[in-house]
C-alpha cells in the first residue's frame, strides 16, 4: 500500500498506521523491515521512518533492541470485561496457548478486607501463575468458601480452567459477578513467578462471583504484566446463559 504523498496526513503517521495494521494483523512479526527498505518501498527519507519508528516504540507496540534492532513487542491480550470468560477462554480466543501451574493451595484465615466482602471467616486459597504461549502472564490468587475449595483440590489444577471445573464438574452456576480493575506493584512473594522488575507496576483485576442465592462462591484477585495484559470495556451478558 504505497503512501498518499498529496494527503493532509503527514507521511510519519500514515507510515506508522500501515505498520501498525501489519502488526494487528499478525502480518508483521518479530524484526521489522530496515530503515533502507522502509525508504525504497515508500520512497521517503530516513527521518520518516524514524518519526513513526519512534511514534510506535512509544506507544509499546515496537521496542528497540541494542545491538539487534527494532522488534514487533509481544501482543498484548485483550479481555472483554463485560463477558464473564476465563483467562484461559480469553488467552485462547487471542489466539495463544493458555496454561497454567499450581503453586500452592490450604485453608486460611481470610484478612478483615476480604471478609467484609465476602462474608467468608475462613476459605481455601489457591494460587496459580498463568502462561500464554509458555511465557508468565500473571499470578492469580483464588479465594472459595471451604466446601468448593476441597472439592476443586481433587482435581488436577495444572492447566485446568477453574470455571469449567465449578460448572461442569461441580454443578455451580454463575449468576453474578463485580470486578474492578487498578494498578499496584506485584506482592513480593509472587515477584518469583514474573519476570517484572521491582518496583515496577503491574494490572491488579479482583473480580468476585455469585450464585443464584447470592451467595459469594469466589473472590479472585489476579495480578498481570502490563506489558501483556489489557483490559477493553465494552461488552455485557447475562451471566449464566
Amino acid at each position: 500500500m504505497p503512501l498518499d504523498h498529496k494527503s493532509s496526513l503527514p507521511l510519519h503517521v500514515q507510515l506508522k498506521e500501515i505498520i501498525e495494521r501489519q502488526v494487528a494483523d499478525g502480518v508483521l512479526v518479530g524484526q521489522i523491515p530496515s530503515e533502507r527498505q522502509y525508504m525504497e518501498e515508500y520512497d521517503i527519507s530516513r527521518s520518516t521512518v524514524r518519526e513513526a519508528i519512534n511514534l510506535l516504540v512509544r506507544e509499546g507496540i515496537l521496542e528497540k533492541r541494542h545491538g539487534k534492532g527494532t522488534f514487533v513487542s509481544i501482543k498484548p491480550i485483550h479481555d472483554w470485561l463485560g463477558n464473564l470468560t476465563s483467562t484461559t477462554e480469553t488467552i485462547r480466543n487471542m489466539g495463544k496457548k493458555p496454561g497454567a501451574r499450581l503453586i500452592e493451595y490450604y485453608q486460611v484465615k481470610v484478612p478483615e478486607s476480604i471478609q467484609q466482602r465476602t462474608g467468608f471467616q475462613d476459605a481455601y486459597f489457591i494460587k496459580r501463575v498463568r502462561y500464554a504461549d509458555d511465557i508468565a502472564i500473571g499470578v492469580e490468587r483464588h479465594y472459595y468458601p471451604l466446601e468448593i475449595g476441597e472439592q476443586l483440590i481433587q482435581y488436577d489444577l495444572n492447566d485446568a480452567t477453574l470455571y469449567d471445573l465449578m460448572q461442569n464438574e461441580l454443578g455451580i452456576q454463575f449468576t453474578e459477578a463485580n470486578q474492578t480493575i487498578s494498578c499496584g506493584e506485584l506482592l513480593p512473594e509472587d515477584q518469583v513467578h514474573l519476570d517484572v522488575d521491582k518496583g515496577k507496576s503491574v494490572l491488579i483485576a479482583q473480580r468476585m462471583i455469585k450464585d443464584a442465592n447470592g451467595n459469594v462462591i469466589e473472590l479472585e484477585e489476579a495480578y498481570y504484566r502490563s506489558d501483556m495484559y489489557a483490559f477493553n470495556i465494552n461488552l455485557s451478558r447475562k451471566f449464566g446463559g
